[in-house]
């Protein structure tokens, strides 16, 4: 046994064995900023360690799962890389889920513990109740001073005393390439969110084909704005960043005032956003005279910029932009629109990442050549594993020997891809993916005078894709947009609620009565750009 763990440690792929690696590197080098708080790559490796070493000593093992309920925080990174280094499975809680999703998610990913930030105990509370397999909360710092510890039969450890007198060494534990490092918990075309089984390979790979189609290196400093227990921010940014040797800056959000001051302060070279927080900084009067020579490159996601912005962009910023593709089940970036394609195919979402094959499939699973529309699917090492307990959902999104991402969209005659739109019905809304189902199932919830109802994601300059629902009446029924969207607000999430309620006489359908939502959107793509 003790020949096979040393096997292991010498050749396995371990997103924690990528910190470890470069705090041998780079002991003394800057590794991580959390306010006031600064951490060497050395120093982070042994609050790991230690951390990881603490689980151990609580019983924890390869394959057990716990989740992580934190805001960007040195304390998340700990917990992410403590866990990966001894095969435990990590599952990020979205903070802006409601109990009964966190309640959902602790149950289905048997989460036997949780790490929560002290601000966030209250937010958790209700769901531990419902959860037994939960026995240990360990509350990190956070922003809060005063927290009850409910249930009173679970175990809780504050984070500083459980980190108290362990080890700084390494923990040595057998961990297969292919176990799990994460469950991602991501919205579908039904309401109830699946759980992605996400590899130490995956992962591995894919930050390594970051840092390679962007140019990562050690003397880099990246502002982390976004939310970390998404994937786009925590692989697409953070993992490929400490592999290289890079800086982290934690942000507790994202205001336009904030951004500069990490930018001047931190002489921040990366940042990587939305492109409504593009737009947000480049009106904010401070960015004319703030130091900004640091960047080299501006990284976003979710849709493409604009161009009038991206223009503007570049003109103010002078650096280069690029835009990341993919999606959770890729660990998540497939293609990048590169720089030099910015101006010359905009509105294009790029060419294939270093370790992604991509192909356009109709619905017999032929592979479509040039300018020929079909759905976006996939090849790579970077691929998901599964979806958790869904082995159907799983071998359907495996069909055909390729991973079928759901996005409809072609090839030009250059060899970079465009988007269409998707087959799967959901809507992407400042970052988040919402299932217009649920959105749907919440308005005939809130309202009887409602006979018909379907969501879809509009443009909009600030969400990328703003949530509008499309109402046909009952006959004699008037229905009062404001009390409606109120009453839908009580029964899912702020992000989730339709930004605008379009009350109609009929929607378009098919010859065999279904709705037609790709007219819908066609017809309406300007409302949130008229007058």
């Amino acid at each position: 046994m003790r020949e096979q763990l040393e096997e292991n440690l010498i050749t396995r792929v371990n997103i924690g064995d990528s910190l470890t690696r470069t705090a041998w590197r780079y002991p003394t080098k800057e590794a991580l900023v959390d306010g006031l708080r600064r951490f060497t790559y050395q120093q982070l490796n042994e609050e790991v360690n230690k951390l990881a070493n603490a689980l151990l000593a609580l019983g924890y093992s390869r394959g057990d799962a716990i989740a992580l309920m934190s805001g960007n925080s040195a304390e998340f990174i700990i917990s992410y890389y403590a866990m990966a280094k001894i095969g435990v499975i990590c599952v990020p809680i979205n903070l802006g889920w409601k109990s009964h999703e966190i309640t959902y998610v602790l149950g289905h990913s048997e989460a036997k513990a949780v790490v929560v930030e002290s601000q966030l105990v209250a937010a958790i509370s209700s769901s531990l109740f419902e959860n037994d397999q939960v026995r240990d909360v360990i509350i990190a710092p956070g922003l809060s001073v005063s927290f009850e510890m409910e249930p009173s039969n679970r175990n809780f450890y504050l984070f500083e005393e459980l980190l108290e007198g362990k080890s700084t060494s390494e923990p040595e534990v057998y961990v297969e390439d292919r176990d799990p490092i994460s469950y991602l918990y991501t919205s579908g075309t039904t309401s109830a969110p699946k759980g992605v089984v996400s590899s130490h390979l995956a992962v591995y790979l894919e930050s390594l084909g970051v840092a390679v189609e962007n140019k990562y290196d050690r003397h880099d400093v990246l502002a982390s704005m976004m939310p970390l227990f998404h994937t786009a921010q925590l692989n697409g940014q953070a993992t490929p960043s400490i592999a290289v040797g890079a800086k982290l800056v934690m942000m507790r959000g994202f205001t336009s005032d904030s951004l500069i001051d990490v930018i001047e302060g931190e002489k921040a070279t990366l940042i990587f956003g939305l492109p409504f927080m593009f737009r947000e900084l480049l009106d904010n009067p401070r960015i004319e005279s703030a130091e900004i020579g640091s960047l080299r490159l501006a990284l976003y996601a979710m849709a493409p910029m604009p161009d009038a912005l991206l223009r503007r962009c570049l003109d103010v910023l002078k650096c280069e932009f690029t835009l990341g593709f993919g999606q959770t089940e890729m660990n998540p970036v497939t293609t990048v629109f590169r720089p030099e394609h910015q101006l010359s195919h905009a509105g294009a979402v790029g060419t294939p990442e270093v370790n992604t094959l991509v192909g356009i499939m109709n619905e017999a699973g032929d592979l479509l050549g040039p300018n020929e529309s079909g759905e976006i699917v996939y090849r790579s090492p970077q691929a998901m594993t599964g979806y958790l307990k869904n082995a159907e959902a799983t071998r359907e999104a495996f069909r055909f020997g390729w991973f079928h991402s759901g996005d409809a969209g072609y090839f030009d005659k250059d060899g970079i891809l465009w988007f269409e739109d998707r087959f799967k019905d959901v809507i992407k809304t400042g970052g988040e993916n919402v299932a217009s189902i649920e959105v749907e199932k919440a308005i005939y919830a809130s309202s009887e005078d409602v006979a018909e109802v379907i969501a879809v994601g509009l443009p909009h300059p600030r969400w990328g894709e703003a949530i509008t629902a499309f109402i046909v009446p009952k006959e004699g029924r008037i229905i009062n947009k404001e009390e409606l969207i109120a009453k839908v607000k009580d029964r899912i999430d702020g992000f989730k609620v339709p930004k605008e309620i379009v009350i109609v006489d009929q929607l378009p359908r098919t010859s065999t009565g279904k709705v037609q939502k790709n007219i819908v959107r066609r017809e309406n793509s300007d409302i949130f750009n008229r007058g």
